[in-house]
């Protein structure tokens, strides 16, 4: 008989582990209510024409595909089936398809609902999403997006909000992290003043790599993309501008005067930075906000604010990201429509916490109370009594079997119960429980309202 197996890419999660990634999305779900967005869902399978062409040609082949239903095909021809290619019998047997992101299914979302939206839209999605990617170490074909965004509003309150919302996140995670922040409009202003404006897409490529690369080989690839020896020079004391927030925008501010991008890039870091701050110009963040010209993400899709989350305690990629874009719904024929977005990366932010040991005891621990089962008559006076326990919000379990003390309490600490309650013949005509603590070892016999309160910790 075949092992059983499941589909590169994909993974089980157990017990422990759900109970972690339940704490992650758990923290940001609340964050994000916390700051009026709002939960949607949409639907794992979308129709392959709101799919296709959103994500360029390579993105189209990540596409998972799904052959409808019935006989599929029926209207193909023999010598279609055989002469035509896999790409072009999948766009006949294939009407549907798994999402790739969560950002196309919302701007679908707003287009079909827009009638019944109130503008603007601060809307949050925690959904898996699917890839046909090459499987390797932290790429996965199946995987959970965070993502929360704001739609109908230019407003740069907006930008300052989602800066605030990443530092709550990351606060209560107990992550150190650097927010960076840049602007499209910055970067455009920069390969305008180099005499390079329409290679703005090549420059912000090759700067974004100069944290994995180094500077030099950034320059190499800026000469391979066309840029001449003298425009390279020019760009060598912005890449390397270091300085407070303050000094870098001001420096910036003098470079790109003369351009009207970048001068406008300036004017709205320099609001979010100061928004971020109070009257004396100290932060209001626990977390550092780093203005980092390096910066770039996806300059095809984003045309304000950018941002980056990097964890400072572990070596790891972005763990958050996100920006402005102009024309979210432009795809789906409703042109115009300004939004702001960020998604937490749920798979590495699972990972930091792992190196670093965050995750609470109440995040992989569930039971709090288990009654030990001395048999039927005793089993189902602890049935009545979990009642009470379950009703103070405490987790409780009755153990099913009345089997020896020993696989009992093992199971207890196999499963990571801080507290048992044994509860034999003395004890139920005494009105008590033998309440013991698995971490310590103490055991005291208590009346079950002072159990539920000690559990409690009251």
């Amino acid at each position: 008989m075949q092992k059983p197996s499941i589909p590169k890419g994909t993974r089980d999660f157990d017990a422990t582990e759900m109970a972690r990634r339940n704490y992650i999305f758990d923290t940001i779900r609340s964050v994000y209510a916390l700051y009026g967005f709002r939960q949607i869902e949409t639907p794992a399978m979308e129709n392959l024409s709101t799919l296709m062409g959103k994500y360029g040609e390579e993105g189209d082949k990540l596409l998972y595909r799904i052959l409808n239903s019935g006989d599929f095909k029926a209207e193909v021809s023999a010598d279609d089936y055989n002469e035509k290619t896999a790409a072009q019998l999948a766009s006949r047997f294939c009407e549907k398809g798994l999402r790739y992101d969560l950002t196309v299914p919302f701007a679908r979302f707003v287009v079909q609902h827009r009638d019944k939206l109130q503008m603007p839209f601060k809307r949050f999605q925690i959904q898996p999403v699917w890839r046909a990617d090459r499987p390797q170490k932290g790429r996965y074909r199946e995987f959970y997006q965070c993502d929360a965004d704001v739609v109908g509003s230019d407003s740069l309150l907006n930008e300052v909000e989602l800066v605030q919302i990443m530092d709550e996140v990351f606060t209560r995670f107990g992550i150190r992290v650097s927010i960076k922040i840049n602007n499209r409009k910055i970067l455009a202003g920069i390969a305008e003043m180099i005499g390079a404006a329409d290679a703005i897409t090549d420059i912000a490529v090759a700067i974004d790599k100069l944290d994995k690369i180094g500077l030099d080989k950034v320059n190499d690839e800026l000469r391979e993309r066309g840029l001449s020896d003298e425009q390279v020079a020019r760009l060598q004391p912005i890449i390397a501008l270091s300085g407070t927030n303050a000094e870098k925008l001001q420096t910036m501010s003098q470079l790109l005067a003369q351009t009207e991008s970048g001068a406008k890039g300036c004017e709205e870091i320099a609001f979010v930075l100061g928004a971020l701050q109070d009257a004396e110009g100290r932060s209001l963040l626990h977390n550092e906000v780093d203005f980092d010209l390096t910066l770039a993400r996806g300059l095809n899709y984003y045309t304000g604010c950018i941002f980056e989350v990097k964890a400072l305690d572990v070596a790891m990629g972005s763990i958050t990201g996100g920006g402005r874009y102009d024309n979210l719904t432009g795809i789906f024929g409703m042109p115009g429509l300004s939004g702001v977005g960020i998604s937490f990366g749920a798979d590495r932010i699972y990972d930091v916490l792992c190196q670093l040991d965050l995750y609470p005891a109440t995040a992989t621990t569930n039971t709090q109370l288990l009654f030990i089962n001395f048999g039927a008559t005793e089993a189902a006076h602890c049935l009545r009594l979990a009642i009470q326990t379950r009703r103070a919000g405490i987790p409780t379990e009755v153990y099913p079997d009345s089997t020896k003390m020993k696989k009992q309490m093992s199971y207890a600490n196999a499963a990571g119960v801080p507290f048992v309650a044994l509860v034999g013949e003395n004890e139920m005509q005494a009105g008590t429980i033998a309440l013991k603590n698995m971490q310590t070892g103490e055991q005291q016999n208590v009346t079950i309202d002072e159990a539920i309160a000690l559990i409690q910790g009251k």
